[in-house]
This record gives C-alpha cells, sequence and structure tokens, in this order.
C-alpha cells in the first residue's frame, strides 16, 4: 500500500541517495574483485583480496583503492533509481489485490534488471579500464625491469592512467556511442538473472520479518535481507560478470587473450584457465553486493517512510 502514495521521482531519490552510500562503503572491494577477475594464467600479480588491497595501498596509496570510484558515484545514482524504483513499478502493476506469485516476482525483476543496463554497461565499462589501470601499470613495469632496467631506473617508463573523461573522448570519437556500450550483452545476461533471483528473494525474506500483516519489517531485517539475496544472486552470476569484465577491458597485458564476443571468451577461458576461472573474484563480488544491497534496501525504505510521513504531515 505505501508504494502506491510515493511518486515516481521520490523512488528515484530515494534509491539515488541508497546507491551513493553503497557504493562509497564497499567500492575498494569491488576494485580488488576487477583486477582478480582480469588476471590470467602466467599475469598473476594478486594472490587474494586482501592482498590485491595491500599492494594498491604500498603502489598508488589509500585512493589508489577508490580509481574509477568518480564515474562509479555519477553514475551510481541513475543506476540504482533506475533498477529499485523500476522493480516497484513493475511489482505494482503485476499485482492483483496487492500481491505477487513468484513468476510475477521474477518478471518484476527480469524487468527492472533489463531497464538498468542503460546506465550500467557505460558505467562498468569506463569504471573497469581505470580500476584495472594500476594493474596493467604494475605489469608494465615489472615486464620493463626485465627487458629494459635502464629504461625504468631513468624513470622514463610511462604508467600514468588516463581519466573518465579522455577514455570517454576516445571512445566516442574512435567508436561513437556503441564503444559505451560494448558488452552491453554481458551485461544483459548477468544483470537481468541476477535481478530475477535478488528481487523475489529479498521480497520474500523481507516479508518474514514484518510486523504485522501490513506493517513494514524493521530496517535491519531489510539490511539482513538485501545482504543475503545479493550475495546469492553475485555468486550465481558470477561466471557471466567474469567474461563481461574480460569484455569491457578495452587494455590488456602483452601475455593475456584478447575476445571477440561471449561466446569466444568462454572457450578461451574454459581452454587456458579451465573451469574455475570463472568463479574468480567471487567472494569479492558477494562481499561488494551483500553489503551494498543490504545498505540501499534500508535507505531506500527508510527514504520511503520519510516520503510517506511527509505525504501524511501536508495540509
Amino acid at each position: 500500500m505505501a508504494d502506491k502514495q510515493i511518486s515516481l521521482p521520490a523512488k528515484l531519490i530515494n534509491g539515488g541517495i541508497a546507491g551513493l552510500i553503497g557504493v562509497t562503503c564497499v567500492f575498494p572491494i569491488d576494485l580488488a574483485k576487477t583486477r582478480l577477475q582480469n588476471q590470467q594464467n602466467g599475469s598473476r600479480l594478486y594472490t587474494s583480496m586482501s592482498d590485491c588491497l595491500i599492494k594498491t595501498i604500498r603502489s598508488e596509496g589509500y585512493f589508489g583503492m577508490y580509481r574509477g570510484a568518480a564515474v562509479n558515484l555519477t553514475l551510481v545514482t541513475p543506476e540504482k533509481a533506475i533498477k529499485l524504483a523500476a522493480n516497484d513499478f513493475f511489482r505494482h502493476h503485476l499485482s492483483k489485490d496487492g500481491k505477487l506469485t513468484l513468476l510475477k516476482e521474477m518478471l518484476a525483476g527480469c524487468g527492472a534488471g533489463t531497464c538498468q543496463v542503460i546506465v550500467t554497461t557505460p558505467m562498468e565499462m569506463l569504471k573497469i579500464q581505470l580500476q584495472d589501470a594500476g594493474r596493467l601499470g604494475k605489469r608494465k613495469l615489472q615486464t620493463a625491469r626485465k627487458l629494459m632496467p635502464e629504461t625504468v631506473a631513468a624513470g622514463t617508463v610511462e604508467t600514468k592512467s588516463p581519466t573518465a573523461m579522455q577514455l570517454t573522448r576516445q571512445l566516442l570519437r574512435e567508436k561513437g556511442i556503441a564503444g559505451l556500450y560494448k558488452g552491453l550483452g554481458a551485461t544483459l545476461l548477468r544483470d537481468v538473472p541476477f535481478s530475477i533471483i535478488y528481487f523475489p528473494l529479498f521480497a520474500n525474506l523481507n516479508n518474514l520479518g514484518k510486523r504485522g500483516a501490513e506493517g513494514p519489517a524493521p530496517f535491519y531485517v531489510s539490511f539482513v535481507s538485501g545482504c543475503v539475496a545479493g550475495s546469492t544472486a553475485a555468486v550465481a552470476v558470477n561466471p557471466v560478470d567474469v567474461i563481461k569484465t574480460r569484455l569491457q577491458s578495452l587494455n590488456r597485458a602483452s601475455t593475456e587473450d584478447t575476445y571477440s564476443g561471449v561466446t569466444d571468451c568462454i572457450r578461451k577461458i574454459m581452454r587456458n584457465e579451465g573451469p574455475a576461472a570463472f568463479l574468480k573474484g567471487a567472494y569479492c563480488r558477494a562481499l561488494v553486493i551483500a553489503p551494498l544491497f543490504g545498505i540501499a534496501q534500508v535507505v531506500y525504505f527508510l527514504g520511503k517512510m520519510k516520503w510517506l510521513q511527509l505525504e501524511k504531515n501536508k495540509p
């Protein structure tokens, strides 16, 4: 009933604030996930999430853990707003007498996942280049030390990473708007199943903690429900996330494979790295998504309650 009284702009604002807070809290873990997923056999720099974060701080400083954060924080507001608001929209229009079957909950999640890729794809495209720049720079230095030690000693090896604006201009100049949407198919293959799993699971877990038939669940129930549903969905779609990350990485080390599409990526990963490679970064992704969606759902629902209170107090 509460959803019917809240305007779409209010939902978009709530979703945007929820996304900003969540991303700020978990971004360093997301950076570790990207770098671990992009590692191929023979080019391993990091052995684990903690090893990646420690080496990142040592070589790039504390703020090195937030490479690409500006892009994410800029675009996560519309991305999370679209995702959460679209799910509410589809649930409202698919419900009958305020009730939804599991199939309709999954359809609502599918709709939300499909809508969000409009923003998710370019956001992830830029974020991945910036997050992976430190790993590639370190690889470049290691190679130079072996082949051209005098060049490294002279400090003439260029390892500076581009900015988000430079990347955007380059992609638009070379490939047009399609350049920002590289990996769109893989993003759909990840985000649609994620939302199909996440939203019904969250809604049902959250309903278990409701105070009475109509009362909202306490904030801590929404947080735990978001964490459990988020981590479950994240691990389930991690193989596709690995594929998406590899496809959207424009720059690779000379010894690393390049990919022409989803099928080519799957074939080369299976042949060169084995099935276990599809689980790279899975625990990092679970650690990112669990608190991200837990925090997002709490902020989103608290925001909804605030908007309802404001509407109620209007003269």
